[in-house]
């Protein structure tokens, strides 16, 4: 066997749980086989560079072998071989990450904390006092 379709393949070598999984992304863009648009039934064969949008971050592949079985994770590993470029994007997103901000410093909207209950009473008890409408009495 020489070539394979893309769905299949992708299963196989574990980027996506369920062939399905891999259709839905192949047709919303996010698969790409030597920079041309794949479609699901698409031949993939070794030699050829696949390029797969996850998250933030594209990881471009070079295809090894074809199998038409999933396997065990590190039988699946030698079916590709990730390209340098792709490797060292990889560790620059994965140190911006660490780098980033905590995300509970920059919240703005949610829950009102203690603080935040505290000065919306006093301004609902100071400027309206028990008057219930914006109405003079």
């Amino acid at each position: 066997m020489d070539k394979l379709r893309i769905d299949k393949w992708l299963w196989a070598a574990r980027f996506y749980k369920t062939r399905s999984l891999a259709v839905e992304q192949i047709d919303k863009g996010r698969v790409r086989i030597n920079d041309l648009e794949a479609k699901p039934a698409r031949e993939v064969k070794p030699g050829d560079t696949v390029s797969i949008r996850q998250g933030p971050s594209t990881r471009t592949i070079v295809v090894r072998g074809i199998s038409n079985q999933r396997g065990a994770a590190p039988v699946a590993q030698q079916l590709y071989e990730e390209t340098e470029e792709s490797l060292r994007l990889q560790a620059v997103a994965a140190e911006q990450r660490c780098m980033g901000q905590d995300p509970a410093h920059t919240l703005e909207h949610g829950r009102p904390t203690k603080r935040d209950r505290r000065d919306i009473q006093k301004v609902k008890d100071g400027a309206w006092g028990d008057r219930w409408s914006a109405s003079a009495d």
